[in-house]
């Protein structure tokens, strides 16, 4: 017990340098040191309406803090949890109200999983499919959505701070979709289309 408190207050102590992360969203990083986070799910309100906020970008602070590093893991971890694996989780869904977003990109090789800084959708194709997706943060509910089949996606590359763009097709583009929906505060339900249709 007395190494958790030791290793948790070191792990706050590093997030709580100037990171330009809020000292609440250090609290939430540094409490689940790199491990698999809790979720916010529709099933408790407060969770509820936290999902329904608007995300805040990035900078250079948080880029280079341990925070960042921490919540990368943390997502990770969350997002691949054996339990109840996802193919792509938002920082919002972890109680971290920033524009990150982890997604499985099955267009390539190894289909590995990729963080995306401050993304944005600049272009949809006019042409869209219906699918059926479901979203660890709202648990037991499933359903058909309509998205674009292809996106260019913008976002700043943590490593040379330059912002790029990024092609995406089919399945990958639908993650996508849906994570950056998630960081405006937007949920597969709302998006769900009646049976039938």
């Amino acid at each position: 017990m007395k190494i958790c408190v030791v290793l948790c207050v070191c792990l706050l102590s590093a997030c709580a340098a100037p990171t330009g992360f809020t000292e609440d969203e250090c609290r939430v990083i540094a409490s689940q040191g790199g491990a698999i986070m809790r979720l916010c799910t529709t099933a408790g309100r407060s969770d509820s309406l936290f999902l329904r906020h608007e995300a805040a970008a990035l900078g250079r602070g948080e880029l280079a803090s341990d925070c960042f590093r921490l919540l990368k893991e943390g997502m990770l971890a969350t997002v691949r949890d054996t339990t109840d694996a996802g193919v792509g989780i938002a920082a919002p869904q972890v109680g971290v109200s920033r524009r990150l977003i982890a997604v499985q990109r099955f267009d390539k090789p190894g289909e590995p999983f990729e963080f995306y800084v401050n993304p944005r959708i600049v272009w949809r194709s006019g042409t869209v499919s219906d699918g059926g997706e479901g979203c660890l943060s709202v648990p037991g509910v499933a359903g058909t959505v309509r998205r674009a089949d292809s996106i260019v996606v913008s976002y700043l590359d943590e490593r040379d701070m330059r912002t790029h763009a990024d092609t995406v097709a089919g399945f990958t583009a639908v993650i996508f979709q849906h994570e950056i929906d998630h960081l405006d505060g937007v949920l597969f339900i709302d998006k769900m289309l009646p049976p039938g249709k």
